[in-house]
């Protein structure tokens, strides 16, 4: 018999939390997602934690402005203990510069604030076809978190997402992925290692928890 579902938590995000190529969201192929299942950070989760209920909130090649956007809609209005944010990606592959995305990024923060929501603040995982210039952003934003979160540590907890899918003495490349651009099953397998531990220390701070 399952234990029942005690802690609902919102992945939200872009391909790198849809699960790309090998799984599309629930967002993307209502109602449940479809494809390999194990393409998928959530799914990881749950198998370490089945009394954590990880909605699978993302959305192949959205900004961190098309993101935001749908906060209250796919974060929201869950009310979930703790928020995971992944965003910035896409961003830097279409030209945009960091602080545009670190501006949509404290938006979200500050909305997950105001709904009592903690956050977990993903740094932006690498892809294999960066150029050094998107490389250079992609750190300046993740630099930022990391800042971000250090100035607020009530309410949001950084987790480097990126070491954990990177290759061994190749920060910018991921250690394994099926296009050059998205990771493995393994490599999403890692995602999840890295956030549970934040996601404890996230749940641990939630509003709707104490």
């Amino acid at each position: 018999m399952l234990p029942a579902v005690a802690i609902t938590i919102v992945a939200l995000g872009d391909s790198t939390t849809a699960g790309t190529p090998a799984f599309k969201s629930p967002i993307e192929a209502p109602p449940d997602g479809s494809g390999n299942i194990e393409s998928q950070y959530p799914y990881w989760l749950m198998q370490m934690h089945p009394d954590w209920q990880v909605l699978n909130r993302g959305v192949n090649g959205e900004r961190s402005d098309q993101i935001r956007a749908r906060f209250a809609r796919d974060a929201a209005q869950a009310k979930p203990a703790v928020v995971v944010i992944v965003a910035g990606v896409n961003d830097v592959y279409q030209g945009r510069r960091a602080v545009s995305v670190q501006r949509e990024l404290e938006a979200m923060y500050d909305a997950a604030r105001i709904a009592k929501i903690a956050v977990v603040a993903g740094s932006i995982i690498p892809f294999n076809r960066a150029t050094p210039d998107q490389n250079a952003r992609m750190h300046a934003v993740n630099d930022w978190i990391r800042g971000y979160a250090a100035a607020h540590p009530a309410d949001v907890v950084c987790c480097d997402t990126r070491a954990a899918v990177a290759a061994p003495g190749q920060p910018d490349r991921l250690v394994s992925s099926p296009d050059d651009l998205h990771p493995s099953p393994d490599g999403y397998k890692r995602m999840a290692a890295a956030l549970e531990p934040a996601i404890k220390t996230a749940l641990s701070k939630a509003p709707s928890l104490q």
